[in-house]
Order: C-alpha cells, then structure tokens, then sequence
C-alpha cells in the first residue's frame, strides 16, 4: 500500500508588523508608485488576496504603513523632547526630525499620498489622520511651554505659535520632499530658525 502524501504545511503569515516595514522599504527602495497590493504580497510571499485580508484596501494599507511610520518617528521625537538639553536645543532637535531629508523622503512621500486621498476618506481613516497631526503639535506645544517656564522662550500663546510653526514646517517640508527648485533642507532649517528666533526666543534685557 503507497503512503499518503504529507499534508503541505502552511507558511505563517508575516506579523502586521513586518508587512508594514515592507511597505515602507519598497517606497524608499522603489518609489510610491511600484506599492502595489500585488508586488507587496510577491515581497512577503502572501497572495493579494490574503493581503487584502489585513488591510481592506490600497488606501488602509497606506494609511496603517503612514501610522507605523509615525510611530517609529513619535518614539524618537519623544526620546528628543524628554532629553536633558535646553529647551531651544530641543526644538532645533524637533524642527530636524520633521524636515524632509530630502527630494521623494519617502516617509513624505507617503504623508502626502495619504492626505491626498483623504479627500474621500471615511470617518475613522480621517479620525486616525488627525490623531497623527495631533501628536506632533501636543508635543511642541508642551516644549514651548517648557521653554517659556523656564524663562528661556518669551511668553507668548504656546499653541498658537506651535499652529504657526508647524504650518511654517508643512509649507517648507512639501516643497523639500517634492523637490521643488531652489528649496533646499538647509535652506528651511536656517528660515525655521530665524522664525524661532525671532518669535519665541527670549532676548537679553
């Protein structure tokens, strides 16, 4: 009598975890537009289908790669911001962390896709958009404030200025990661800091 043949055995699926980190490796690797369901699931081995299990949807997987990516960001802003230093070398700190590196960042490049088709986004993806703005803005609000108690930033509205600031930071950090001509990273680091200079940091009597 012949014997049976040996069930195949099922390659586990990759933690949500690791999909996600692919997503993001093909995007600097090989720019947004190669991200596809399809070529995802050729990177990990899974089908299209079994993808689309995890995320619904193209725009799921990007948003849920963009939040994965914010929380690798917001553990190193956090780590920044609780150092030891003065507040203002905190904030240059904070200000670095948020410019682009440069032409097609692809943490930018992802940023800018999702908000892009958040235009007929539902509820909860722009809910979870929100919650990514957010988090940056309570945390340079909180340095502000830090500053100011400290007598090393003048005393102005904490929330206001981190509205105008970061505004000043989206504005630059899009014609960065698009490479627009003639808008350099070093350029906007140094119109960041006379704008800090000039606003918020406290001058000697």
């Amino acid at each position: 009598m012949s014997e049976a043949p040996a069930p195949r055995r099922r390659t586990p699926a990759p933690p949500r975890e690791d999909l996600l980190a692919a997503a993001m490796g093909m995007i600097a690797e090989r720019g947004l537009e190669k991200l596809t369901v399809a070529a995802l699931g050729r990177e990990v081995g899974m089908s299209s289908g079994h993808l689309l299990y995890y995320f619904r949807s193209k725009d799921e997987l990007l948003l849920q790669t963009l939040e994965w990516s914010e929380g690798r960001l917001g553990a190193a802003r956090g780590r920044l911001l609780a150092g030891p230093g003065p507040a203002r070398e905190r904030l240059a700190a904070y200000v670095d962390l948020y410019v682009p590196d440069g032409h097609r960042d692809p943490h930018w490049t992802l940023w800018l896709e999702v908000w892009n088709r958040s235009q007929n986004a539902d509820a909860d993806a722009r809910t979870r958009q929100s919650a990514i703005e957010g988090a940056w803005h309570r945390d340079l609000v909180a340095l502000i404030a830090e500053g100011i108690s400290r007598g090393e930033f003048r005393e102005v509205d904490a929330d206001r200025f981190a509205t105008r600031t970061r505004a000043l930071l989206d504005g630059f950090s899009i014609h960065v990661a698009i490479g627009l001509r003639g808008v350099s990273r070093e350029q906007v680091l140094l119109h960041v800091k006379e704008f800090i200079e000039d606003g918020l940091v406290a001058r000697s009597p």
